[in-house]
């Protein structure tokens, strides 16, 4: 851990003040934005990020919801708070339903036996006692799947083909999962056994991609329920092979093996650790990320980069002479990939204290360094989201003054009223790694956590610093 040497080096550049600061306004005081650039200087120079995301993939490992590790890691978060110096370290229960993943295989039965690389999709049924044996059916994405004729699957297999666009925002990632989440219902309708899809990434690797699905709910017209059927992936290359063995025009046969299902409801733990505000401890400003992964493989990028992000930069603000004056939460939350389970939670329990709750921003997005700051917040406290790009400039960071999300644990609470803002990072390659066995630390450059821990902790202490907050934005404001 290196949390000695980056308290003494704030220390040290607090009282030589070193760095000049953005001019002040009404909103940041000089000293505020001082304080934050020597906050981003500091944080860039070498923060403890690395050894913690390091810590929790060598020490817990693959975490999904429900398994056995998820205990591990929610008393690992709880000590790696303590011994980074927050104020508080609490837990907060979460609770959800099982689901289990035991064997999962896919071979091609004819014309060109071989077998295939398949992961099932999180919350998907499995195939009982015996495996699907059934011929394959191609269809380029889910719009196709959704025109097929009634019945014209019974007895088959749908394939859904579609590819994934690599883009430095994720933008081709709605289109192609749309397939993952909702194609196992629009099978069912039309009479299949089973859904494969390619799996939503842009690797060329032979590992899939997993990720959670939903079953349609009931519709209480139909005369009879609409059968729940098992839903895998399939690796890209495997996606190639199986597509050009339908493309030869003779029937392709597939045995699908998925001994995989749901359980009972079991009960996790949102992690938090508070930085107490010195004039307003009940006001807060939240950062954070989710503490689970998925079980294929370390979740290093998904999502112990953003959890280890937010801790080194809610301790660095933690470690200054004088507390912020609001207060300061970092959330690790539980359960985000099968259904976003610890931010609706977290939502729930204090909806009726939104408009104490500042600003949020979660770091969700892979290990890519940071390219712009977007925000979601009221049009009068624009000025302030400028004065805070100011400080985040030299990062390389852009102020973008529309577009941007509140991500998805901070999602419910924005829902709420909640300002929120976007600190995005260059996913250029994050669709590679995504819910693969490949999601390990050796994908992550320690020098990149650095920056995101600079911008993470100049966001968080100058939001925590702001006279009068950032308000409700009018999108949220208005659905409240």
């Amino acid at each position: 851990m290196r949390t000695p040497r980056l308290a003494l080096n704030l220390a040290v550049a607090l009282a030589l003040g070193i760095t000049a600061a953005p001019a002040s306004s009404a909103a940041l005081s000089n000293g505020d934005l001082e304080t934050a650039a020597r906050l981003r200087d500091n944080a860039s120079a070498g923060s403890n990020a690395w050894d913690i995301v390091e810590s929790l993939t060598t020490e817990v490992g693959p975490r999904m919801g429900g398994s056995e590790a998820d205990p591990r890691a929610v008393a690992w978060a709880v000590a790696k708070f303590q011994s980074l110096g927050f104020d508080r370290v609490w837990t907060e229960p979460v609770t959800f339903p099982n689901w289990r993943r035991d064997r999962e295989t896919a071979r091609v039965l004819s014309p060109y036996p071989q077998p295939l690389h398949v992961t099932t999709l999180g919350g998907s049924v499995g195939t009982d006692a015996d495996a699907i044996e059934a011929e394959v059916v191609e269809f380029a994405d889910l719009a196709a799947l959704g025109a097929a004729p009634e019945h014209s699957l019974d007895g088959k297999i749908a394939y859904v083909s579609y590819r994934m666009k690599r883009s430095r925002d994720g933008n081709g990632y709605g289109p192609a999962v749309a397939a993952r989440v909702d194609g196992a219902s629009q099978a069912a309708r039309k009479g299949a056994l089973a859904l494969l899809i390619r799996s939503v990434g842009t690797d060329h690797d032979r590992l899939p991609h997993t990720g959670v699905m939903q079953y349609a709910e009931p519709d209480a017209a139909a005369t009879a329920p609409l059968p729940q059927i098992p839903a895998a992936a399939l690796s890209n290359p495997d996606a190639d092979l199986l597509s050009n063995m339908i493309r030869r025009g003779q029937p392709v046969r597939l045995s699908l093996d998925l001994a995989v299902g749901p359980g009972a409801e079991v009960t996790s733990y949102n992690v938090i650790g508070e930085i107490t505000g010195s004039e307003h401890p009940e006001q807060v400003v939240v950062i954070g990320g989710h503490l689970d992964s998925w079980d294929l493989g370390t979740g290093a990028i998904d999502d112990g980069a953003g959890v280890a992000i937010t801790m080194a930069a809610g301790a660095m603000i933690g470690a200054l002479p004088a507390p912020p004056k609001r207060s300061i939460r970092v959330i690790a939350y539980a359960n985000e990939e099968r259904g976003l389970f610890g931010g609706k939670a977290y939502a729930k329990r204090y909806a009726d204290q939104t408009d104490n709750h500042v600003l949020g921003a979660e770091s969700d997005f892979g290990a890519g360094r940071i390219y712009a700051l977007r925000a979601g917040v009221a049009d009068s406290a624009r000025p302030l989201i400028a004065q805070i790009g100011e400080v985040l400039a030299p990062l390389g960071i852009v102020t973008e003054t529309t577009g941007g999300g509140p991500g998805p644990d901070v999602g419910p609470m924005a829902a709420q009223g909640m300002a929120w803002a976007q600190l995005a990072q260059d996913g250029t390659d994050y669709f590679d790694y995504h819910h693969t066995a490949n999601d390990t630390l050796d994908k992550i450059d320690p020098h990149a956590l650095d920056q995101q821990v600079a911008a993470y902790a100049v966001l968080a202490y100058l939001a925590a610093q702001a006279e009068g907050g950032f308000g409700h934005p009018a999108s949220t404001a208005a659905g409240k």
